[in-house]
C-alpha cells in the first residue's frame, strides 16, 4: 500500500509538472518554428506580422544557421496572451534563449521585432550575438510624430489608443481590408494582399495594445549597453510616397539623418540606406538584403568600422 501511495504521488507530481509546463509554453508571447543547421539565429517580425515574412530569409540563411523564426502572439492568427505584449516578449526572449542553451545567437528584427531586438541586446548585452536590424528605430515616435521625447510623444500616443479602442468591429474590420495602414509598406500587390490578410487574422486588442506600447518605447539611451555590432538597414521611399501624397517633400538626406541621430549610441554600428526598397526590403529587394546580411555576418567586427552615413 506504501508503494502504491508513493507511486501515485510520483504520477500526481509528474502530471503537475507536465501541466506546467504545458501552461508556461501556452502562455509563451510568441510562437517558434525551428529549421536549418548552424550557429543559432532569432528572426522577429513585425507588427501585425506571420513569421512567415522571413521565408525567403530561412530558405537563404538555413544551410548555415538555425533559425529560430518567432511569430508573436495575437499577431496574423497567433492566439493572443493578456496583459503587455512588448515588455512580455522583451522578458520571455531572454527566458527562451537559456531554455534552448542558444549561444549568443544573431537576431534579426523587422520593424516592431527590430525595436525588440535592440530591446533584448540592451537588457542582455551578453546573452546576444551580432543584431541586424530591419528599418527600425530605437524612438518610433521621434521622426513619426515629430516629437523629441515620451513626453512630447504622450498625447497623440493617447489620442491613438482612443481612436483605435473605440473603433466598431464593423469599423475596424473594414480598416483591416482597406490596406490604408499598409499600403506603402510594400511594392507587388501580392505581398500587399498578404499584409491585410495577416492584418485581418491579427487580434485587434493585441495589435492596439502593441502599437502604443512601440510609440511609448524610447531605447536611444539604453543602446548605449549594446555590446553587439549591428547592421540596421533603413528605407525611405515608402515614407517619402506616403508623404507626398500630403504634398510633404521629405528628401532622402533627411531620412539619413534622422537614422544617424537615432543611432547616435549604439557603439559598434553599420547603416546601409535603401533607395527604392519599402519596409518589407527583404521582399522588395532579396538580393540586396541578402548582400547586406551575409556581407555583415561574414565579418561583422569589420562591417561595423565603418558606421555607414555617408550616402553612400
Amino acid at each position: 500500500m506504501a508503494l502504491s501511495r508513493r507511486s501515485t504521488l510520483a504520477a500526481l507530481c509528474l502530471l503537475l509538472a507536465l501541466a506546467t509546463s504545458a501552461a508556461a509554453e501556452s502562455a509563451r508571447s510568441f510562437r517558434v518554428q525551428a529549421t536549418g543547421t548552424g550557429r543559432p539565429i532569432l528572426l522577429i517580425p513585425g507588427l501585425a506580422s506571420s513569421g512567415d515574412t522571413w521565408t525567403t530569409t530561412v530558405a537563404h540563411l538555413s544551410g548555415r544557421f538555425t533559425c529560430h523564426v518567432l511569430t508573436l502572439a495575437g499577431f496574423a492568427g497567433t492566439p493572443p496572451i493578456d496583459g503587455p505584449l512588448f515588455p512580455t516578449v522583451r522578458r520571455d526572449l531572454a527566458r527562451y534563449i537559456n531554455e534552448q542553451h542558444l549561444d549568443r545567437p544573431i537576431v534579426i528584427g523587422h520593424s516592431l521585432g527590430g525595436m525588440l531586438a535592440m530591446a533584448l541586446a540592451t537588457d542582455h548585452p551578453d546573452l546576444v550575438g551580432p543584431l541586424v536590424i530591419v528599418d527600425a528605430m530605437p524612438f518610433l515616435a521621434g521622426p513619426n510624430m515629430q516629437v523629441k521625447n515620451l513626453e512630447e510623444a504622450r498625447p497623440t500616443v493617447a489620442q491613438i489608443e482612443a481612436y483605435m479602442s473605440s473603433m466598431t468591429k464593423q469599423q475596424w474590420d473594414a480598416y483591416a481590408t482597406s490596406g490604408a495602414s499598409t499600403r506603402y509598406m510594400v511594392t507587388s500587390a501580392s505581398d500587399a494582399e498578404t499584409l491585410v490578410k495577416w492584418s485581418v487574422a491579427t487580434d485587434r486588442q493585441t495589435l492596439t495594445r502593441a502599437l502604443v506600447e512601440a510609440y511609448s518605447v524610447d531605447l536611444r539611451e539604453g543602446i548605449a549597453k549594446i555590446t553587439s555590432p549591428t547592421l540596421a538597414l533603413g528605407t525611405w521611399r515608402g515614407w517619402h510616397d506616403q508623404l507626398a501624397a500630403y504634398k510633404i517633400d521629405v528628401p532622402r538626406e533627411a531620412f539619413m539623418a534622422s537614422f544617424a541621430d537615432q543611432f547616435a549610441r549604439l557603439p559598434r554600428l553599420h547603416f546601409a540606406l535603401h533607395d527604392t526598397a519599402r519596409h518589407f526590403i527583404m521582399w522588395d529587394d532579396p538580393a540586396w538584403f541578402f548582400g547586406q546580411v551575409d556581407a555583415f555576418l561574414a565579418d561583422p567586427t569589420a562591417a561595423t568600422r565603418d558606421r555607414g552615413f555617408d550616402g553612400k
